[in-house]
């Protein structure tokens, strides 16, 4: 062994390469978990980040700093989701795009990947549509004198108004930050390193208005709710149908598969 060879310190990052090495393994790991355990954890996943969107619509409430400004500091207190999601623990579908990097692979079975995917997306609905109704309940829209429940309804309306092209490109985009984000926070050796890596490509996601499936899974039926409308189905799905194609192309088309491409695949050979 070569002693002169520079190694690691216990503070560097870990290299894109490994980064990459470590996501496919994860996502053997998550494929592998027990129906039940999967169930608990993305309905969990799902609560998480309806925190993060209950954050983000209390603070932009009332800002006086401006469009801008104000979307930045919302993605901040959004990104309170994710953080709990991966320091804490929980499935989420859309940072589970990043398991086509084990099935491009051939590490994870086809039947395997969907499997996932379904079972944290209806846990991750369940998780948001509780935190909603238990929002309302909790009369959070009635806070600053119902102020927040405008800004709520506000939100669900301009969700619902989208295009379903614009639904989709959105979702692309949003999951292509979202999965970058948890990419990045496997690059930090500690808490305060994933907290960091995280914050900023998922407030830039918020900023930019790009579109969150299951953030969507709280901020529609809360909207609605605030707006003393019954949340229905068929408008809900006009919107998650096409931002969650567009979320599962973002992150494990344009993530997951070009780094796997780019690092595993040529490793490989």
């Amino acid at each position: 062994m070569n002693d002169d060879a520079p190694r690691a310190a216990p503070h560097d990052p870990y290299a894109p390469a490994q980064i990459a090495r470590m996501v496919e393994e994860g996502g053997v790991r998550k494929a592998a978990l027990p129906a039940l355990q999967t169930l608990v954890l993305g309905a969990l996943g799902g609560a998480f980040i309806a925190f993060g969107a209950m954050a983000y619509t209390v603070v932009v409430t009332g800002s006086p700093f401006g469009f801008g400004p104000t979307r930045l500091l919302g993605g901040v207190a959004f990104s309170l989701g994710l953080i709990l999601c991966l320091v804490g623990g929980a499935e989420l579908f859309t940072g589970n795009a990043l398991l086509a990097m084990a099935w491009a692979g051939r590490r994870v079975t086809l039947a395997r990947l969907l499997r996932n995917w379904a079972l944290v997306y209806v846990a991750n609905a369940a998780g948001a549509f509780a935190t909603a109704g238990l929002a309302h309940a909790a009369g959070i829209a009635t806070l600053g004198d119902g102020a927040v429940g405008a800004t709520a309804a506000a939100i669900a309306d301009d969700k619902l108004g989208l295009g379903t092209g614009e639904a989709l490109f959105r979702g692309v985009l949003c999951n292509v930050l979202v999965c970058l984000a948890v990419w990045l926070s496997l690059a930090a050796r500690d808490v305060a390193g994933k907290v960091l890596a995280i914050v900023f490509p998922i407030a830039a996601f918020v900023a930019l208005g790009f579109e969150h499936s299951v953030a969507n899974m709280f901020t529609i039926p809360f909207g609605e709710l605030a707006a003393g409308r019954s949340p229905g189905l068929t408008a809900l799905l006009v919107n998650l149908v096409p931002v969650t194609i567009g979320n599962v192309i973002g992150g494990g088309g344009l993530v997951a598969l070009v780094y796997w491409l780019a690092y595993p695949r040529p490793a490989a050979r």
